[in-house]
C-alpha cells in the first residue's frame, strides 16, 4: 500500500539529507518526495510517498518523530486530504496537429506555457489519475521531454480547525 506522509521540519541545511537517509538506511524506498517552505520561512513541508504495510509505516513515523528537526508527522492515508501533482510536457506539435493537441490540453485544463514551430510545452496540474490520462492522450503526438513534481498533499480542515496531530507541537 502507498502511504502519503506529511512531515513538517525545521528549514535548515541538511534536514532533507538526514530524513531521506533515514528511509534509505532502513531499506524503505521513497516513491515520491516534495519539499518546500511553508507560510513560515523557518518551516518546510515534506510530502513523502512510501510503500509498505501498516507496520512499516509505524516504524517510519516513530523514527521521524525521534528526529530533532521534525515538528509534526501526519499519515494522510487515513485522513481526508487533497493532493496534486504538476507535470511539464514538451510534445511534438507541427502545424497540422497543433490544434488537436491544444484541444486536448483545453479539455484537461492544461496551460500552454511555451510554443515553437515544432513543439509545445504544456503544464497540467491535478490528481495522479488526471496526469496519467493526460500523458496517455499526448503520447501519440510524441513526447520529447517530461518533468513531474511528485505529489503534494495537505490534510483537509476538520470543522474549521487545523488538521494534524503528533510531533513536538502536540506535546
Amino acid at each position: 500500500m502507498i502511504h502519503t506522509i506529511s512531515v513538517l521540519v525545521d528549514n535548515h541545511f541538511g534536514v532533507l539529507a538526514r530524513i531521506s537517509g533515514l528511509f534509505s538506511a532502513r531499506g524503505y524506498n521513497i516513491e515520491s518526495l516534495c519539499v518546500g517552505v511553508t507560510e513560515d520561512p523557518s518551516i518546510s513541508r515534506m510530502t513523502v510517498l512510501v510503500q509498505g504495510d501498516d507496520n512499516v509505516l509505524q516504524q517510519i513515523v516513530n523514527q521521524l518523530n525521534k528526529m530533532v528537526e521534525v515538528i509534526q508527522v501526519l499519515d494522510l492515508t487515513q485522513e481526508s486530504f487533497v493532493e496534486r501533482e504538476l507535470v511539464l510536457i514538451r510534445a511534438d506539435a507541427d502545424a497540422k496537429r497543433r490544434t488537436e493537441l491544444l484541444e486536448i490540453a483545453n479539455i484537461f485544463r492544461a496551460k500552454v506555457i511555451d510554443m515553437s514551430m515544432d513543439s509545445v510545452i504544456v503544464e497540467v496540474t491535478g490528481s495522479e489519475d488526471k496526469i496519467e490520462a493526460f500523458i496517455d492522450m499526448i503520447r501519440p503526438f510524441g513526447i520529447r521531454e517530461l518533468a513531474r513534481s511528485g505529489r503534494l498533499a495537505m490534510a483537509r480542515s476538520k470543522n474549521g480547525t487545523e488538521a494534524g496531530t503528533g510531533g513536538r507541537d502536540a506535546q
